[in-house]
């Protein structure tokens, strides 16, 4: 073996007998940084240049091949070379190019693989092109070249939905031609360019193979698909016209179409919002509070109770590696929570989360339910998810207090009530601290941390470090009446009630707000829910509720005729066989209150319906912002995006509130006003930016 110089570091190129074998190391991901592609640049050029050189292998170090663009380079201009030049360069080589692939090739580094002539990959590794999540196209020849390896329809699936196949998958539809044996992927690489060199292998460029044609009609379904599952979103639809350009255009024409959409893309109100939510999430759990501090090891998590929440809580600390043991207040309810957990995690491995081994193993060795508290004993962490009420979960913690280990993390998943309260009912409450999931709580994103006034900065640091090791997107939450997330919730929704009294039906709102971008409207959300959680919410609120206050009676009155959802077969809609039906006793109920009020009906228009709801959710926003409530505008935007149905692609409330500008926010509440001047109050910050002709980003620095 032969080593040649170093061109650039992170890229460096060494001779094993007549291959070449370039290799980038840019950790932690390989990104494809200005450096990298220089270095990918000339290396290849020198490995061209170089007689005794037959192939070429392109690989990587450390734990994953390229998984995308370096995105300190995001906003910024372009350095060349570029990536599509690169990949041009790459693909144009004389001499056959194999690219070694390992852990996750997603945007431009499976881009980078295409360009290759042949590709080899680990079993365990996965591909993507993930940017239509961050509003774009794939733009470095994505678009042109996957459709010439793999069948139209997956490409259309993998482009237009961003999600990952693994290797196996790969092979079968034609992205990689080889499956290594073994973990050891160099090796198994340099093995498969010498077998391509003895046979007298050629270059096969992808660019010259013919496009796979689609199967007639799937072009126009899967338009119609998008336009549904992506409602509002434009990148899925520009990535399916890129993708009717490979079928249409010669690749050069195709590329040029392809460049062309990227770059509208790019200059899209909806790329900036996407590429806002990818940061915020990232900067979302990097706090003052809990920098260098080391979390405490959780190896062992307790669930009390055994309900859709603990189970789903059970079922999500399983599936991450966890041990679970939980307790119920007897036999029967152990029983049925043991059930709902095994059927959750058959679920998994129906969906293919889960071998089937992995399963037998969690439920003999790693899961078990029982009715003795002092189970609990060697726990890490405990998890109370019972019944929200101030006296239950009382009695739970006083029981967790006698028998858990020092150092042990209480946590409750309280949605609404005092975690300082709470923690005050142990003699550990530095020790205390507010898990709220969101269910189903094995596939909800969101968790919010709420840090009690006296929890330990460790237990703060461990709550993040559990809610990655669970797979969640955590959001650091002060304590008040339903914290960040719900909070923000009870005061839209009195607007959306509002604008109900005022004329609209709960399906005029829902209608217009699934326009805007929400999966499902709120009303209905509420049937989804049980209306019966936000009756026993209100019940308990009722006390505190101030007498200026336009408090809506008709969702109590739903709820007093036991009408509380799709559980029920009614609420604010009729639920049988088929789609969910508008019920007009509904509007019956809601005329009486009206009437009742001296309210006369008018019609609102889809765009007041909106201009209410986001008024009233920046506006309450903005409080919890100004009392410390959350730290950022962007952990509400991370908030609500991941835990209340928030459209991505608007970006967040407080993005979307810079966008249209916080002045139309507070002209928006100051017309409002005139209806209800309790409800429609602006908040001292949101004032304080108008004058200062400031925006929320502002504040997340």
């Amino acid at each position: 073996m032969r080593k040649g110089p170093v061109l650039s570091h992170p890229v460096t190129m060494e001779l094993h007998g007549d291959i070449a074998v370039i290799q980038v190391s840019n950790p932690p991901v390989n990104a494809l940084s200005q450096a990298v592609r220089a270095g990918l640049s000339d290396t290849v050029t020198q490995a061209a240049e170089m007689a005794e050189v037959k192939a070429i292998l392109i690989c990587c170090a450390g734990r994953t091949f390229v998984a995308g663009a370096d995105i300190r380079e995001f906003g910024k201009p372009l350095m060349e070379p570029s990536l599509p030049d690169v990949i041009d360069q790459i693909e144009a080589s004389t001499k056959p190019v194999v690219i070694a692939l390992h852990g996750t090739a997603l945007g431009g580094g499976l881009e980078l693989a295409l360009g290759g002539h042949y590709r080899i990959a680990l079993a365990s590794a996965r591909f993507g092109l993930p940017e239509v999540m961050l509003g774009l196209l794939p733009g470095a020849g994505g678009t042109q070249r996957l459709p010439r390896l793999v069948p139209m329809s997956n490409a259309i699936n993998m482009i237009t939905s961003g999600g990952q196949i693994g290797a196996q998958d790969a092979l079968e539809f034609g992205l990689i031609d080889q499956i290594a044996s073994g973990d050891d992927i160099r090796n198994a690489s340099l093995g498969y360019a010498k077998t391509l060199i003895e046979t007298g292998a050629a270059p096969r460029p992808t660019s010259r193979l013919v496009c796979n044609p689609p199967e007639p009609g799937a072009m126009d379904a899967a338009r119609a698909k998008l336009a549904k599952s992506a409602r509002g979103q434009i990148a899925p639809q520009k990535a399916l016209d890129a993708l009717r350009g490979a079928i249409d255009l010669s690749f050069a024409e195709g590329l040029a179409q392809e460049r062309a959409l990227f770059k509208e893309l790019m200059a899209s109100d909806q790329r900036g919002a996407m590429i806002h939510a990818f940061f915020a999430e990232r900067q979302v759990g990097k706090l003052d509070e809990i920098k260098g501090v080391a979390p405490r090891d959780v190896q062992t998590l307790g669930v009390v109770g055994g309900g859709t929440m603990g189970a789903g809580i059970a079922t999500n600390a399983l599936l991450a590696g966890l041990k679970v043991t939980l307790v119920e207040r007897d036999s029967e309810a152990t029983d049925r929570a043991y059930a709902t957990v095994s059927g959750l995690l058959e679920g998994a491995m129906q969906r293919g989360k889960l071998g089937e081994a992995q399963y037998g193993e969690i439920m003999s060795d790693c899961f078990k339910t029982t009715t003795d508290y002092q189970e609990f004993a060697q726990s890490d962490i405990v998890i109370e998810a019972v019944f929200e009420s101030i006296d239950v979960k009382k009695e739970v913690f006083e029981k967790l207090d006698a028998v858990c280990k020092p150092g042990a993390i209480l946590a409750s998943n309280t949605s609404y009530l005092d975690v300082d309260a709470i923690a005050a009912m142990t003699a550990r409450p530095e020790d205390v601290i507010g898990l709220h999931f969101f269910s189903p709580a094995h596939v909800m994103k969101l968790l919010e941390i709420v840090v009690a006034d006296r929890t330990a900065p460790e237990v703060t640091a461990t709550g993040f470090a559990l809610a990655k090791t669970l797979g969640k997107v955590a959001v650091r939450a002060g304590v008040c009446d339903g914290f960040i997330g719900n909070r923000i919730l009870s005061h839209y929704r009195k607007a959306l009630d509002g604008a109900v009294i005022a004329g609209a039906s709960p399906f005029d709102v829902d209608r217009a707000l699934v326009e805007f971008g929400l999966a499902m409207g709120p009303y209905a959300v509420s049937d989804l829910a049980g209306l019966d959680i936000g009756w026993a919410t209100r019940k308990r609120l009722a006390p505190r509720r101030d007498p200026r206050e336009a408090y809506a009676e008709f969702a109590d009155r739903l709820c007093e005729m036991g009408r509380f959802g799709r559980k029920t077969g009614r609420g604010y809609y009729l639920y049988g066989e088929g789609r969910p039906a508008p019920d007009p006793e509904v509007d019956g109920i809601i005329a009486e209150e009206r009437s009742a009020k001296g309210v006369i009906a008018r019609a609102l228009s889809d765009q007041e319906i909106v201009d209410r709801y986001m008024a009233a959710m920046v506006n309450e926003a903005a409080r919890v912002v100004e009392e410390g409530i959350a730290q950022r505008p962007l952990d509400v935007d991370v908030t609500l995006l991941n835990g209340y149905g928030f459209p991505r692609w608007r970006g967040g409330p407080m993005y979307y509130a810079d966008t249209v500008g916080p002045d139309k926010i507070l002209r928006d509440i100051t017309t409002f006003a005139a209806e209800d001047d309790f409800l429609w109050q602006p908040a001292p910050l949101l004032q304080r930016l108008v004058a200062e002709g400031k925006t929320f980003a502002s504040l997340n620095t």
